[in-house]
């Protein structure tokens, strides 16, 4: 597979000003130049762009076209990469696309471009993933994360990692293996057992950051959630600054889940306004109620909304009980209207969705609630990606399962089958799971001649 030339849309398909037909592989310049009437892109520089055009089996043009050659290793893949700049447009791209397939390149699996880097040694895998991250990204403070990982800033953090923990195996390996050396440093327990609490200490404090990361680039989960005619549609417009969902006075007008995003300081709240709970006897409205119900249990933040016009009620009442253990705010909304409404609430909010009053304290009680303290992209490693954070977590579990053995009492061998698992766990994330890669670290780290 990683023999065949492969060729792909990289633009996304539609009308436009330019499409971009991308190939590479070992054939990928000669597939190109069988078609194209301009300069012999066998002989051109790399890092060259070459002007002509496209003919197809007949020799009929199909494209005026710009094409860039870059030759291996110096590419994304560290093979030859092609790249047809055609006209945008779904026709014209898709026939360069089956005529590149005609003259020998395979259609390209999602992702093998970037998978070639990651197997060619171009890139690892936390750069592999921060790929998309890129192409995924929200806002700024996502963006700045995304590029941190293209950058190898996540490598390097796991990398430092491994190396400290390479040094404990490296001399627990020698003092099983060569205990007759007296230069090698005796390990006991009591030796190991600080240098441990070191690395959990340090990958704790990974985590702790991690949840900041997570948000930065994942957003809320956020979930509006109220008895009917409270406001939570107005209250979801109000946020979204745009009429999104349907507002009546007629009591369940939302009968199904509304969604939208919005950016506030850099986070993203991804807002599901429910339907009104309460009883109800129509089918559909129940439908809506359920799905409202599942909504609760999935959020990250439950934005209860209250009617300051009202009393509780006891579906009211309900609701408290029902979201007491999740994190929320309790928005006491219409507060333009006469006060009915006597109970107070802890981390709660008054405003007016009709007139637009409080959102802006709204969004701001959201932030400090899920941001606390300042975000320092510039000097701090945030680790976001779901994958490394679960590997993360492995890894601290093995290291606190090395200090329950070395508290039992156990041999250090025995602890070196947790630590290495610990390093093991720790190339997961990087894209190294050999295991003579960690014999390899580990003996470079012996003396010239032993």
């Amino acid at each position: 597979m990683m023999k065949d030339t492969i060729v792909a849309i990289s633009t996304a398909l539609g009308q436009g000003a330019i499409s971009i037909v991308r190939l590479s592989g070992d054939e990928s310049i000669s597939v190109v130049n069988e078609s194209f009437k301009g300069p012999n892109l066998e002989k051109v520089q790399s890092h060259t762009i070459s002007y002509g055009h496209i003919l197809d089996e007949n020799e009929k043009q199909i494209d005026e076209v710009m094409i860039s050659v870059f030759r291996a290793p110096r590419s994304f893949t560290t093979e030859d990469i092609v790249e047809i700049n055609c006209h945008g447009g779904v026709f014209v791209a898709n026939k360069i696309l089956q005529l590149m397939m005609i003259n020998g390149a395979r259609s390209a699996n999602p992702g093998e471009f970037t998978e070639r880097a990651f197997l060619n040694g171009r890139i690892d895998l936390t750069q592999a993933e921060a790929v998309m991250e890129v192409i995924e990204a929200k806002s700024d403070m996502s963006l700045t994360l995304a590029n941190k990982g293209l950058d190898g800033v996540i490598y390097s953090l796991v990398s430092d990692l491994r190396s400290d923990l390479l040094n404990i195996i490296a001399n627990i390996e020698v003092n099983i293996d060569y205990p007759e050396y007296d230069d090698v440093k005796v390990l006991s327990n009591d030796v190991l057992k600080p240098s441990i609490l070191d690395l959990i200490k340090n990958i704790n404090g990974i985590l702790e950051r991690a949840n900041f990361g997570k948000i930065i680039k994942d957003g809320i989960k956020t979930a509006i959630i109220g008895r009917p005619n409270v406001g939570k549609s107005s209250i979801l417009n109000a946020l979204l600054r745009e009429d999104k969902a349907i507002v009546t006075e007629i009591q369940g007008t939302t009968r199904d889940i509304v969604e939208g995003n919005i950016n506030i300081g850099g986070i993203i709240l991804n807002l599901i306004d429910t339907a009104g709970i309460r009883e109800s006897s129509d089918v559909v409205e129940k439908i809506g109620i359920d799905k409202a119900k599942a909504s609760i249990k999935e959020a990250e933040l439950i934005l209860f909304v209250l009617d300051n016009n009202q009393a509780l009620t006891n579906e009211d009442e309900q609701l408290l009980k029902l979201t007491e253990h999740k994190k929320r705010i309790i928005i006491i909304n219409k507060k333009d209207l006469q006060n009915e409404l006597t109970h107070s609430f802890e981390n709660s909010i008054s405003i007016s969705a009709l007139h637009k009053q409080g959102i802006e304290d709204l969004e701001e009680l959201i932030r400090k609630m899920f941001l606390s303290g300042e975000i320092n992209l510039t000097d701090q490693t945030y680790v976001s990606n779901a994958r490394h954070i679960a590997k993360l977590t492995e890894t601290l579990n093995a290291l606190k399962e090395g200090v329950a053995s070395i508290s039992d009492q156990m041999p250090v061998d025995m602890v070196e089958i947790d630590l290495k698992n610990a390093w093991l766990l720790l190339g997961e994330i990087i894209g190294d799971t050999s295991s003579t890669s960690l014999l390899d670290e580990l003996f470079s780290k012996f003396c010239l001649g032993k």
